[in-house]
């Protein structure tokens, strides 16, 4: 939820780590393969780098990190130096020029970062980002060697596209959300290209891809029967309902006491929903999650060649604590697809095998739906 926010507790880093960033004394010399863009201070904001101290294929790529734990997920991210330097989004320099290039790289690139004072050893935890390693203000920065980018994804930022077009070329190429989140925020992207920060272009990222899968999934025949999908992973449980129809898109989140989110001893349920024509307000009361389920879902749904009601039920127990990103939603629905669907000739029961899934009353959910309140005449066949 983004109505209601607080502050993660602080995480400081390993003392192995603390010991290399010693040992780097003021420069580093290294690979890397993404970037940061802050958003504290728009439009001049913190831009540089994820250097990596202890380098792994895994480290930027969160389809990898399902299934991993807490402490495996800090020890991946906490090896990753993030430079910092104040830059404006939207004056283009060498700066600038050089981060774009290694977010288009398709392989780690090697820089050399002259810093400005000493790296910090506490992470950053938030609710929208995957967690950020240490930090340090950086005078400089080059590029080592010759970034590796591929001829088609240089074709496509080189065009003259709109960014959302260009984000989706790069999409059906090959190129996941995670990379396209890196590329969207160095601004290689669009027709008047400016940076974007991070966690902004996370959820326009998924915002982007979605849209497009979505406008071509209302032109498929509708799926004949009731679906049910499920995972858990990090305490959140997620249990999707595909019916009959035209698609919609509904999506609760429950956060149960103890979860980082909830702030009362009872249960709080956030609902947003989509009609078949689309949405154009941002889902304000769930925010990247909502945007991190739906793609999750379309991606699925498209892959099908069939339209439907979508519906997702969301719910976080008090064993998730420590907000990691958007990612743990967006991951855990994709693999809430790679399982076969549970099958049912009615909505009817497929609703009654959700009862047996969720751990709140099906009727809390009922009350603020607007899908599942609809009536049809399969709903009694």
């Amino acid at each position: 939820m983004d109505v209601k926010s607080r502050t993660a507790p602080p995480v400081f880093v390993s003392l192995a780590i603390r010991s290399a960033l010693q040992e780097m004394g003021d420069s580093f010399f290294g690979p890397s393969s993404s970037i940061f863009v802050g958003n504290h201070g728009y439009p001049d904001v913190f831009v540089g780098p994820m250097a990596s101290m202890e380098y792994s294929a895994e480290q930027d790529n969160p389809a990898q990190w399902f299934g991993k734990g807490y402490y495996d997920i800090i020890k991946l991210r906490s090896s990753l130096l993030r430079s910092k330097y104040r830059h404006s989004v939207h004056t283009p320099s060498k700066f600038v020029e050089y981060n774009q290039e290694l977010a288009l790289a398709s392989s780690p690139t090697d820089v050399e970062l002259s810093f400005h004072g000493k790296p910090g050893h506490r992470m950053a935890i938030s609710s929208y980002v995957q967690p950020m390693g240490p930090s340090v203000t950086i005078d400089s920065m080059r590029l080592v060697q010759n970034p590796k980018i591929s001829r088609k994804v240089d074709d496509i930022v080189s065009d003259d596209l709109k960014a959302a077009d260009a984000g989706f070329l790069l999409y059906k190429s090959g190129i996941d959300v995670y990379r396209l989140t890196n590329i969207l925020s160095s601004g290689a992207l669009g027709i008047s290209k400016k940076m974007v920060p991070t966690r902004w272009s996370i959820t326009a990222s998924d915002d982007i891809v979605a849209k497009q899968l979505m406008k071509e999934i209302r032109l498929f025949p509708e799926i004949e029967e009731c679906l049910a999908y499920e995972s858990e992973y990090m305490d959140n449980r997620f249990v999707i309902l595909l019916l009959p129809g035209a698609w919609e898109f509904e999506n609760f989140e429950a956060w149960h006491p103890g979860s980082n989110w909830s702030f009362s001893d009872a249960v709080e349920i956030a609902a947003e929903y989509e009609p078949f024509s689309g949405r154009k307000d941002y889902a304000s009361t769930e925010a990247g999650g909502y945007y991190a389920s739906r793609i999750g879902v379309a991606e699925a749904v498209h892959a099908m060649k069939k339209q439907c009601k979508a519906v997702v039920f969301r719910e976080i127990g008090g064993g998730y604590t420590v907000p990691l990103g958007v990612w743990v939603v967006r991951e855990t629905v994709r693999n809430a697809f790679k399982a076969g669907p549970k099958r049912f000739a009615s909505k009817a029961e497929a609703l009654e095998y959700v009862k047996t899934r969720i751990r709140l009353p099906l009727a809390e959910y009922l009350k603020r739906s607007v899908v599942l309140r609809q009536r049809s005449v399969k709903d009694f066949v």
